[in-house]
């Protein structure tokens, strides 16, 4: 898969110094230093799923600045709820992969489907707010 050719379709940008690396379905970000290193590169960036891309957390700070697709902002009763894990209902309609913003914070990727995001923050990311 050509990961910077999906993030522009998927989201309209894709940063250009950025190595992305997929690994099995994962997909990991860095940026080269110069330095031969051995072992894990990167962070992960996010997964690909049959229909695109989903952001990670990490994935979402990347792209989301300059991305001019598929991004829906939330107020802070729906962030409050994304971020316990739970599903959220917006005012959009659709199936898509979406960025969630919050103010000026990226809270992760996650699936629209026809006004609900599904969510997948990890549990051991998850906060009791």
């Amino acid at each position: 898969m050509d990961v910077r050719k999906a993030l522009i379709e998927q989201y309209g940008y894709a940063p250009e110094d950025i190595i992305f690396e997929v690994r099995g379905k994962r997909i990991y970000a860095y940026k080269s230093c110069g330095i031969e290193e051995k072992g894990h590169e990167g962070v992960y960036f996010g997964k690909i799923e049959s229909d695109g891309i989903r952001l990670t957390i990490e994935g979402a700070f990347i792209i989301g600045p300059k991305a001019t697709k598929n991004v829906i902002e939330v107020d802070d009763e729906r962030a409050r709820r994304w971020m316990r894990g739970e599903d959220i209902e917006v005012p959009e309609e659709g199936n898509r992969w979406v960025i969630l913003k919050w103010r000026n914070f990226w809270l992760g990727g996650g699936k629209l489907v026809n006004g609900v995001v599904k969510n997948y923050v990890p549990k051991e990311r998850r906060l009791n707010v």
